[in-house]
């Protein structure tokens, strides 16, 4: 089986992130994807210039035909941008987390600045997705919000993936990128102890989606059947090689080079 991914995330025009991203991952790790698209965003390599939110309910439709019928092997959360929004994902998992295996990547903010998720939505997060999740996936900037800690060293980001585990999801990798330094952490935090991945840092500009491309990476290597530990690295793997990779397009913070590593991952 190819691994079915049903990813419930926002739509970035510029195709570098959302469920643009998110697809074309998917895509390159042999898996399926299908989606339930929560927002429309105007969004190029410069920035987030408009959205679009789909109303909540046909959120929920979406969400219900595809479980319905094609089903997954693994769910992936993007872009929950209000209450409502986060408030209909939470009841439409609710039957399915315990025997789907939900990866929750908090988008809060965008590699712009532009905020992805209303403040007031930021508690329905932590209390209503945060337990479902079977792995939470928040950069530096989003785990200080979720922990109100302040993270500057991979110590302190050790500290954090543990105090975001105590919230209830049943693991956490807490991505570095945002810190200084020449090698980049990561850091996966379950209840039998802490993994930290590390490598050189790749200079470049070309880093917009990164974290979703990261995050539904995860998602394809759980549908495929890896453990965590071994569907972090690979996703980490094929993230290296797209950014070293990325085309360059746009004026901005471009998109990384999603289909550089088609069959570059075969499972044995």
């Amino acid at each position: 089986m190819k691994g079915r991914v049903l990813i419930i995330a926002g739509s970035d025009s510029g195709g570098g992130a959302g469920i643009q991203a998110d697809i074309k991952t998917v895509t390159a790790l042999q898996g399926y994807a299908a989606t339930a698209i929560t927002a429309l965003t105007a969004q190029n390599t410069q920035g987030v210039h408009g959205v679009f939110g789909v109303d909540p309910d046909f959120i929920a439709q979406q969400i219900q035909v595809v479980l319905q019928d094609i089903g997954a092997d693994s769910l992936k959360t993007g872009m929950l941008h209000s209450p409502a929004v986060i408030e209909t994902v939470a009841r439409e998992l609710q039957d399915y987390f315990k025997k789907i295996p939900l990866i929750l990547d908090p988008v809060m903010v965008a590699q712009s600045g532009a905020n992805l998720l209303e403040p007031e939505a930021v508690e329905n997060l932590k209390n209503m997705l945060l337990p479902l999740a079977d792995i939470l996936t928040p950069n530096v900037p989003e785990a200080e919000k979720l922990t109100g800690m302040q993270i500057v060293s991979p110590e302190q980001m050790q500290v954090a993936a543990r105090s975001l585990l105590e919230m209830g999801p049943r693991s956490v990798l807490l991505k570095g990128g945002h810190l200084e330094g020449e090698i980049l952490y990561d850091v996966l935090a379950t209840p039998e102890g802490v993994e930290v991945f590390s490598d050189m840092r790749i200079d470049t500009r070309q880093t917009h989606g990164t974290g979703c491309t990261l995050a539904s990476a995860i998602a394809t290597g759980l549908a495929q059947g890896l453990t965590r530990s071994q569907a972090v690295a690979r996703a980490r793997a094929y993230l290296q090689r797209a950014l070293k990779t990325a085309p360059g397009y746009g004026q901005g913070e471009g998109g990384v080079d999603h289909a550089h590593t088609v069959g570059a991952f075969q499972l044995n």
